[in-house]
């Protein structure tokens, strides 16, 4: 969602009146397997926030969720909703939707092909990797700060924006009772990064700190070569209420740091 790309291969599928969407056998079956193999991990490797939100949520495991219940609980608990987007949107759509509690989420699940990766964001990452985060009331008032300032920034200020979101809600991590813990839904809808991200001797994990997080440079189709621990879910909220602009100005004027990943074009013969 924190890119704009001309063309997916994807296409949501319709949304009726109601908020329900005419999920196939096929999808229901790809669903199940993909909750069934992730389930089978979060247990030690999530934050308690996540495993308590994704309690609350309920999901089946043996259909798609339709998106009424996935409302239910997340207006209940901090006053968001999901909302049935096409395959992509771009920055706009996207500050506006989050600035509005509303978080997006495309009605397409992955195909088969694509199993264990895929670049777009599709049902399982949003709903699985996501929503269980946005019933935290610390973690869902940090995205609607996240979003309100989105919406005022200027193109290149969402740049930086959108590596504050890359390295928390999607890819962070955070220290629990000393061991650490995943709360990042990137993370959490991929059985290959969730173990890679707290097993692997590979990837840096550095503490959390802002001015670091929005000059460092990522690449969304490669294991994550770096993550940042925050000390609690707290840290997000504490966050929200400090003057995040002056930090993405302080990083616009320091510059990115040293890619830790050669650029994607690069290839060896």
């Amino acid at each position: 969602m924190l890119k704009e790309i001309a063309m997916s291969q994807y296409v949501s599928n319709p949304v009726n009146d109601k908020g329900f969407v005419d999920w196939s056998s096929e999808e229901d079956s790809i669903w199940h397997e993909l909750v069934s193999r992730q389930l089978g991990l979060i247990d030690k490797c999530a934050c308690k926030e996540y495993l308590k939100g994704l309690a609350l949520l309920d999901l089946p495991v043996d259909r798609v969720p339709q998106l009424p219940e996935i409302n239910a609980v997340l207006l209940r608990e901090t006053g968001w909703q999901v909302e049935p987007v096409p395959a992509l949107i771009n920055f706009d759509r996207f500050f506006n939707l989050l600035a509005n509690k509303k978080f997006p989420v495309a009605t397409f699940l992955r195909s088969r092909d694509e199993f264990d990766y895929l670049q777009e964001p599709d049902f399982f990452h949003e709903i699985f990797g996501h929503c269980a985060m946005l019933t935290d009331p610390k973690f869902a008032e940090f995205t609607h700060i996240y979003g309100q300032l989105g919406v005022n920034a200027t193109s290149k200020e969402r740049v930086y924006l959108a590596r504050l979101y890359w390295f928390t809600v999607e890819f962070g991590l955070v220290k629990e009772n000393d061991q650490l813990k995943i709360y990042g839904g990137g993370i959490l809808s991929s059985p290959g990064e969730t173990i890679y991200a707290l097993e692997d001797e590979r990837p840096l994990r550095a503490d959390f700190d802002i001015h670091t997080v929005l000059r460092t440079p990522y690449r969304i189709d490669i294991m994550q070569p770096e993550y940042f621990v925050l000390g609690g879910i707290e840290q997000l909220y504490k966050l929200s209420k400090m003057d995040l602009m002056f930090h993405v100005q302080q990083a616009m004027k320091a510059g990115l740091l040293p890619p830790l990943f050669e650029p994607k074009e690069v290839t060896h013969a």
